[in-house]
């Protein structure tokens, strides 16, 4: 049985909640619970997709005034990724996703087998495939600090760290491990900018999701890198170069620019925009309310496996009898989208600045007694 979700306003709830709320269309049915892998699409961001797809079914896609409202869609959604993480937007490529971003700084360190790379257990494949790759020793260790800290030694040339562990949600401390290490960081974002304040100031390398947090278009994101010019472009792309020789060498652009791999077309790049608009100004507090609620009502039902008070994020895991992968479907099923983490025995209940308590309340009563 589907059960509706309510529309009373709740205690948790800002001012304007409803009104926010109500620019997706999914909440009406569904309780949304699963931005960690993609966030709800607003009505505004679905226009936006439209409106360019519409512009190039009856106009195409070619022609310098084409071309040219890309180019400058593509550096206002520079422009506004870096604001969103207090970046210089010279330092802000545009990816496909945090992968690619991992790719790219793995790839352009030039490491090799003599350096070591400190990461942890709990990281996801969209990194840790990046740092096999490198050539460089991985050294893995629990996602404690502590521990972080100790297996930093002359040889260690980079730490690879979630900002927010996937699994369960945990924040690490990636600024503060920087600054005592002196070691340069690069943080995976997947999990964080958008959901968290996430600042990029004395961070190296900071990768971003855009479907995920920020409610954009699939396949979109980006890649803060402090000092362009410290690395290689490793895979260039035609958006590299400020010109080029026939050997193929080249002049890179100015600042991380020059490591965008992708074209993005119109339509992504207006929907991130819209995405990046429908955000309320007391987003992350009432993201972060509505997470710590949800995880002292889980507490009576199942077990929750929360981070200590200051390392909490608005991932909430937790541990119910049977299967996991059962349980998600039956949830599913009920209007309740949630996930499975595969190999945990996990379940993660993402909750963004839209989750209601009626979200929270049609979990609790999906779940079995």
């Amino acid at each position: 049985m589907v059960v509706m979700p309510s529309t009373i306003p709740s205690p948790l709830s800002p001012p304007g909640f409803e009104e926010a709320r109500a620019q997706f269309p999914a909440l009406e049915q569904i309780a949304y619970l699963n931005a960690g892998t993609f966030g709800p699409v607003a009505q505004a961001t679905h226009d936006a997709v439209v409106a360019e797809l519409a512009h190039d079914l009856r106009e195409g896609r070619s022609g310098m005034p084409y071309f040219t409202r890309v180019l400058e869609l593509r550096d206002e959604v520079r422009a506004r990724l870096a604001s969103f993480v207090a970046a210089d937007p010279l330092d802000v490529t545009l990816t496909a996703s945090t992968t690619d971003g991992c790719n790219i700084v793995l790839s352009g360190l030039g490491l090799g087998a003599e350096d070591e790379i400190v990461t942890t257990s709990a990281e996801h494949f969209g990194l840790l495939g990046a740092l096999f790759a490198s050539g460089a020793r991985v050294v893995v260790v629990d996602p404690d600090p502590d521990a972080i800290r100790a297996a930093v030694t002359p040889r260690t040339r980079l730490l690879a760290l979630s900002q927010v562990i996937w699994t369960t949600g945990r924040v690490l401390p990636v600024r503060e491990l920087r600054a005592e290490t002196g070691v340069p960081v690069l943080v995976d974002g997947a999990q964080s900018v958008g959901a968290i304040p996430v600042d990029a100031a004395g961070l190296d390398f900071l990768t971003i999701s855009g479907q995920k947090w920020l409610c954009g278009p699939d396949s979109t994101g980006a890649l803060v890198v402090a000092d362009p010019e410290r690395l290689r472009v490793a895979a260039p792309s035609y958006f590299s170069q400020a010109g080029y020789e026939t050997d193929g060498r080249f002049e890179p652009r100015p600042g991380a620019a020059r490591f965008d791999p992708n074209w993005w077309p119109a339509s992504s790049l207006a929907g991130l925009l819209a995405a990046l608009g429908t955000r309320p100004a007391w987003g992350f507090d009432h993201a972060a309310a509505v997470a710590e609620a949800c995880r002292e009502l889980l507490a009576g039902r199942v077990e929750v496996v929360s981070p200590a008070e200051g390392e909490r994020s608005t991932l909430v895991a937790f541990r119910a009898a049977g299967d996991p992968a059962e349980l998600v479907e039956a949830l599913y099923r009920d209007g309740v989208h949630v996930r499975e983490i595969p190999g945990t025995g996990l379940v993660r209940v993402s909750c963004g600045w839209w989750t209601s308590d009626g979200d929270l309340d049609r979990l609790l009563t999906a779940l079995p007694a």
